[in-house]
C-alpha cells in the first residue's frame, strides 16, 4: 500500500509540476506562432541594433587609437598610392595601351 500511495504522491507531483512549467510565459509564446514570430522579430531588431552599435563604438575607438598613434597618414599615404596607380591603370584601359 505504501508503494502505491508513495507513487501516486510522485505522481500527482510530476503532474502540477508539468502544469506549472506549462503555465510559464516561454512555452505560451512557443506555442503561438504569431506571438513566437513577433518575439523573434524582436529579438532579431535588438541583435542587429547591438551589433551595428558596438562595431561603430569600437571602430572610433580604434580610430581615435591609430589617429593618436600618426599611423593614419602611413596608410593615407599609401591609399594614395594606390588610388593614382588605379587611376593610371585605368587611364591606360581607356587609351587602349
Amino acid at each position: 500500500m505504501t508503494d502505491a500511495k508513495l507513487q501516486n504522491d510522485e505522481l500527482d507531483a510530476l503532474t502540477a509540476e508539468v502544469r506549472r512549467l506549462n503555465d510559464h510565459r516561454f512555452v505560451k509564446i512557443h506555442n503561438s506562432t504569431w506571438k513566437l514570430m513577433w518575439f523573434q522579430l524582436l529579438r532579431g531588431l535588438a541583435f542587429g541594433f547591438g551589433s551595428v552599435a558596438g562595431a561603430t563604438i569600437l571602430v572610433s575607438i580604434v580610430g581615435f587609437i591609430l589617429n593618436q598613434m600618426e599611423v593614419v597618414p602611413i596608410v593615407g599615404e599609401w591609399a594614395k598610392q594606390l588610388a593614382s596607380e588605379i587611376m593610371s591603370e585605368s587611364q591606360r584601359v581607356e587609351t587602349g595601351e
